[in-house]
């Protein structure tokens, strides 16, 4: 019996370091796999952060391109209906200017309608007086087709510059519907990114509790 005792203890204490060297080597290897584990989830982090920076960044050039676009094209447009309201103010001088030099011949050749009847009155009164009344409903005739030319090359003046403004109007129109559909896109685009971003932390949080579930 004493010889099984002194057999017995040294195989004991064999099994108890062996189980204290296994119990050592699977702490330090729960360790190694935190260790990776916490590399691992470092790394992640430092990715997803980047990958935040790097939409940030995108979204901070995204809007700055569109309020240049924006800027640039309502500055286009101003300047268009600058122009071409500094178009119309001219044709409509020039028109002015027109009627004027048209009313001045028409008064002219009046006058020398004037004294060429004066002069064939003196000659002839019977004959200046006919001549006269038919003289008049000819002036009147000529008088009233100019008036006529002339409203006529206005209206079709002020129907022209009111279908260019109308055109430019409805430019102008797109352009602001573009504009808008531009801030829903930017909208609709920050949208995703958060929702990008829960998800990812999401996993994070998913990825953790797995973790300290195994542990």
């Amino acid at each position: 019996n004493f010889t099984n005792c002194t057999t017995v203890i040294p195989f004991q204490a064999n099994v108890l370091s062996e189980m204290r060297k296994w119990k050592l080597s699977l702490i330090e290897h729960h360790k190694l796999q935190m260790r990776q584990e916490k590399e691992k989830h470092d790394a992640r982090v430092k990715q997803l952060s980047n990958e935040l920076e790097n939409l940030k960044k995108l979204l901070r050039t995204y809007e700055i391109s569109t309020g240049r676009k924006e800027e640039v094209a309502i500055t286009n447009l101003t300047q268009a209906l600058e122009r071409q309201k500094e178009r119309i103010g001219l044709m409509r001088k020039f028109t002015v200017w027109r009627i004027q030099c048209a009313k001045a011949k028409q008064e002219e050749y009046v006058k020398k309608i004037a004294d060429r009847q004066f002069r064939t009155a003196l000659m002839k009164k019977v004959w200046a007086a006919w001549r006269s009344l038919s003289e008049e409903k000819r002036k009147q005739k000529v008088a009233k087709a100019c008036q006529l030319r002339a409203e006529d090359v206005c209206i079709q003046l002020t129907n022209d510059y009111e279908a260019k403004i109308a055109e430019l109007t409805a430019t102008l129109e797109q352009t602001k519907a573009e504009i808008l559909r531009l801030h829903s896109e930017r909208e609709q685009y920050e949208d995703t990114m958060k929702k990008a971003f829960m998800r990812g932390v999401c996993a994070l949080n998913m990825e953790a509790m797995t973790i300290f579930q195994g542990k």
